[in-house]
């Protein structure tokens, strides 16, 4: 009997590995609509384009982020570990004084 592995989706795989994929997937991760992303996008945004698709990384987008404000900056998501995420912030602050 041969027994294969159930077969991962694209969209599963690419969401561990921190990759969005389409406008919708960076427009949600943002917290902004589809056409404010776009035109971030053509003003240096990073993202790359795949045939039709537009794709881009979680870390290349808090990384720009944190250009465009001129600090540092992370994007909060479903899998974020908040406590770690908060002892980083504390630390951050605790060096400025």
């Amino acid at each position: 009997m041969n027994v294969s592995p159930a077969p991962q989706t694209k969209s599963a795989s690419s969401a561990e590995a921190g990759v969005l994929k389409g406008w919708k997937q960076i427009s949600e991760f943002l917290g902004e609509p589809a056409s404010v992303v776009q035109r971030w996008a053509s003003t240096g945004m990073p993202v790359h384009r795949q045939g039709r698709y537009v794709t881009t990384t979680t870390n290349d987008l808090n990384q720009w982020l944190g250009q465009q404000s001129g600090k540092l900056v992370h994007v909060v998501t479903d899998e974020t570990d908040l406590t770690s995420e908060l002892k980083r912030g504390l630390s951050f602050v605790r060096k400025e004084r």
